[in-house]
């Protein structure tokens, strides 16, 4: 579960990342992360490097080694990064609950489709089973026509046979 805590966290980081650093930022050069301690939380997330932890007031640079900072650099609770108001624990578990809800609806989907694939297949094949019936029973009555009119030609030339296993007897 904590994996996917961690990549989805790693999925949203690289959203804001790239939201923040496609906006004009003000100044030129973002000034390092530590100078701007005991400012407020937007001065300090104005560098997208930076994370800014609520109690103590600290602007730190984002412990990239790690996409969770560690609970001795700031708690969870406290750290804010990307938008103030935005902590977070509450958006690993935001995270997870729309990951855990994309996963169930796709599980939900592919076994939709499946039952419906078998019981489209079930319909196929009683209606191959059926036109197969029906190509019999064709056959059968085109069998049978033709074996009477075979009969009638044999009648009306005189080979008719009585008995069907006698050997025909050249006149």
């Amino acid at each position: 579960m904590a994996g996917l805590y961690r990549a989805s966290l790693f999925v949203l980081a690289f959203v804001l990342t790239t939201t923040k650093a496609q906006t004009p930022t003000s100044s030129p050069a973002p000034t390092p992360c530590a100078l701007r301690s005991n400012t407020s939380c937007a001065e300090c997330l104005r560098n997208v490097t930076c994370l800014w932890c609520a109690p103590s007031k600290q602007c730190i640079d984002y412990p990239v080694r790690n996409i969770l900072p560690p609970s001795s650099v700031c708690p969870l609770n406290d750290a804010r990064w990307g938008l103030c108001w935005v902590n977070f624990q509450i958006l690993i578990i935001t995270m997870s609950v729309l990951g855990g809800v994309f996963v169930i609806a796709i599980l939900v989907c592919c076994c939709c489709c499946c039952k419906c694939e078998r019981i489209g297949s079930k319909r196929e094949d009683a209606k191959v089973e059926r036109q197969t019936r029906a190509r019999k029973s064709r056959q059968n009555v085109k069998r049978t026509e033709m074996q009477l009119r075979h009969d009638e030609i044999r009648q009306k030339y005189g080979i008719a046979k009585d008995n069907p296993y006698a050997r025909m007897n050249n006149p």
